[in-house]
């Protein structure tokens, strides 16, 4: 019985220890940009998940008004092969081009570049899902660094 009390009491203190993530729409107010334009050219998924973090930032209009066009890549490429020429490993690679205009004028340009090493699997179908999510995977934390390098844009 005491030990449950002292496990209850734990838990309500612990509860309330005020984590937050980071990229919710509560904290993008915390970001002073917004985007009144957003165009993609490229890969679908990548292009996907960069506006599902993107879109948090279309609604409110703020100080910085931008246009953003992304032009995406991404590249699996063979690193090794055994001696009967199989692959055993990838490089699953993620490019994503950045043009950013404001007030009608060019104000950035940048690139940004995600990779990720792995071996082959045997069985193509799991390979193949596993290869989903390294790209998606890649997709979220090319638009984490996309966000930061937006933030800072003067």
């Amino acid at each position: 019985m005491f030990q449950k009390k002292i496990i209850l009491l734990l838990l309500l203190l612990l509860s309330s220890c005020g984590y937050e993530a980071i990229y919710t729409k509560k904290n993008s107010v915390n970001y002073s940009f917004s985007i009144s334009e957003l165009s993609f050219v490229g890969d679908r998924i990548v292009n996907l998940k960069i506006k599902e973090k993107l879109n948090n930032y279309t609604q409110a209009k703020k100080d910085k008004d931008l246009i953003i066009r992304i032009s995406s890549a991404s590249e699996k490429v063979i690193i090794a092969k055994n001696t009967a020429g199989n692959a055993t490993s990838f490089k699953n690679t993620i490019s994503i081009n950045v043009n950013i205009l404001m007030n009608n004028e060019f104000k950035s340009n940048f690139i940004i570049l995600e990779s990720f090493n792995y071996n082959n699997i045997s069985n193509k179908f799991n390979l193949k899902k596993y290869e989903e999510k390294i790209k998606i995977s890649l997709a979220e934390t090319a638009s984490d660094k996309l966000i930061f390098k937006i933030s800072n844009i003067k």
